[in-house]
């Protein structure tokens, strides 16, 4: 029986990872996470739109980022369905998974710790996303 999701993004896994290249693949397609404080938008604050790096979707506009100090890029707010929530319990803990609602690639974690009005903060690996400002 097949329980994955259909998302409206299909590629088979040799696809994403010629398109993705290793790093991004780890990230975007094994759950992988980047270290703390190397990714290049973690203090990045330019007018724009950050997109899907495996899909190029839509994902969160930059007027919802913020600087949370955790080593990641923050944002208070996803773009209006761009983002799919899936309870994760790996190592030990609950946690909510964020990934594109397009492609299914996996873009960090959402927590109910922020400090801005919707007290939630996505917590973003780079490497899963591209910035876009025009």
């Amino acid at each position: 029986m097949n329980t994955k999701k259909e998302y409206p993004v299909q590629k088979t896994e040799a696809e994403w990872k010629e398109q993705l290249g290793e790093e991004r693949y780890r990230v975007l397609r094994k759950k992988g996470t980047e270290r703390a404080h190397t990714g290049k938008y973690n203090l990045h604050f330019e007018d724009g739109t950050y997109r899907c790096g495996a899909c190029n979707s839509q994902l969160f506009e930059s007027d919802s980022k913020f600087e949370s100090s955790c080593g990641w890029p923050s944002f208070s707010d996803a773009i209006d369905g761009a983002i799919e929530y899936v309870e994760d319990k790996s190592f030990g803990m609950t946690r909510t998974e964020i990934l594109c609602a397009n492609c299914g690639s996996h873009l960090g974690h959402v927590f109910n710790d922020g400090p801005t009005p919707s007290g939630e903060r996505f917590c973003v690996n780079s490497a899963s996303v591209d910035f876009d400002n025009e």
